[in-house]
């Protein structure tokens, strides 16, 4: 087994370990500092992906900004720890019932990305992504221009407000 594979092993473990974490914390403070843990396995795997720029994304945006944002907004409302709700039978069907669903859409999506992806990969040259952090810029400032601007003036208006 190669280096690669351990690391996409490590970071995936990562991942998922913390977020399942996450969601069994009763503190929420712990809560946010896993999930930045699930964010970091995440950036892991897209540095293995060769997909450098959306790594930085996401430790910057993410890991950074965001979470940054969940733990003052935890901190300031001060939320005490959860306490265990018994709920009756019907309501935690109906709970595991939405969940199922939910899974269940979320693998469509999944595989519908997947085949996707590698349909563009073998559309040729001229739809071939930008991968790489100078081809993703060069578009984005020569071919996406006006919708950067224009996103960087609504987040700026948003901003103000």
């Amino acid at each position: 087994m190669g280096s690669e594979a351990l690391l996409f092993y490590a970071f995936g473990a990562l991942a998922i370990l913390s977020s399942l974490l996450v969601i069994g914390q009763r503190n929420p403070i712990y809560s946010v500092l896993l999930l930045i843990g699930s964010f970091i396995g995440l950036a892991g795997l897209y540095v293995l992906l060769e997909a450098p720029f959306v790594a930085v994304i996401q430790i910057i945006v993410y890991a950074g900004a965001i979470m940054v944002l969940f733990l003052f907004v935890v901190m300031l409302l001060n939320a005490p720890r959860e306490e265990i709700v018994r709920s009756s039978m019907l309501e935690s069907a109906a709970t595991r019932a939405v969940g199922g669903l939910l899974a269940l859409v979320f693998a469509a999506e999944l595989a519908w990305a997947l085949t996707r992806s590698r349909t563009l990969a073998m559309s040729g040259p001229g739809n071939t992504p930008a991968f790489s952090v100078p081809q993703i810029g060069q578009r984005i400032f020569q071919q996406y221009a006006f919708a950067f601007e224009a996103t960087s003036i609504l987040i700026l208006v948003a901003m103000l407000g």
